[in-house]
């Protein structure tokens, strides 16, 4: 997908881009900024690729050593999490190679995903997730297809369903998954959307519109 509203400036120089970032005593991974969702609520879109003091502007798809030599040692961190302003299993690969190094260092990983890592890679990657995965945390963002339709605007065909399908299977593969959704845009029904967790085994967090981390 495009970078929506976001010009590269001419004299941004990749090799000083945000890999890797810190909020509280947890480090993100900034794995990618493609994504199969256009959020209507994401800055990306609203032009702007700034998450606190961080902007997460990626002009080039950088390397898994470059990320582990900008992450330092893991063990310093409570969490290692996987969220930029993309969705990380669009590089599944390299998000697996990257996790599978802090999981060995005993540090949890969380991937923040959008669900719709099956649909893209054409096949069930729970099982490479759960492998080095602690932790996952997936945005339902609506309690039917009409509301998230129009405020996720997908790319691919019946998004909706393969998220809550992926949501369905998570579990017996990575027990600590939680959906989540934002309170605050219109039309979506907080209660039917933690109702809707609860039907489907996982977790609920809910989130505020327009704060982040």
């Amino acid at each position: 997908m495009s970078k929506a509203n976001v010009e590269i400036p001419v004299d941004h120089n990749p090799s000083r881009e945000t890999l890797v970032y810190t909020i509280e005593n947890k480090l993100y991974i900034n794995l990618t900024d493609r994504c199969t969702l256009a959020c209507e609520f994401c800055p990306k879109i609203q032009g702007s690729m700034d998450v606190h003091e961080y902007n997460l502007l990626l002009s080039t798809r950088h390397p898994v050593a470059e990320y582990i030599d900008a992450m330092g040692d893991p063990t310093q961190y409570d969490e290692i999490v996987f969220c930029g302003f993309g969705e990380p299993t669009l590089r599944l690969k390299e998000l697996l190679a990257i996790a599978d190094y802090c999981h060995q260092s005993g540090t949890p990983v969380r991937v923040n995903t959008d669900g719709l890592g099956n649909l893209v890679n054409k096949h069930n990657i729970l099982p490479e997730l759960a492998s080095c995965v602690d932790a996952l945390s997936v945005s339902m963002n609506a309690q039917n297809e009409v509301v998230y339709n129009r405020h996720c605007v997908p790319a691919l065909k019946g998004s909706y369903e393969q998220m809550l399908d992926f949501l369905r299977l998570a579990p017996s593969y990575i027990p600590d998954t939680t959906a989540t959704a934002i309170d605050g845009l219109e039309g979506v029904d907080i209660n039917a959307c933690e109702a809707k967790a609860g039907e489907l085994g996982v977790k609920f967090r809910r989130r505020v519109l327009d704060i982040v981390g």
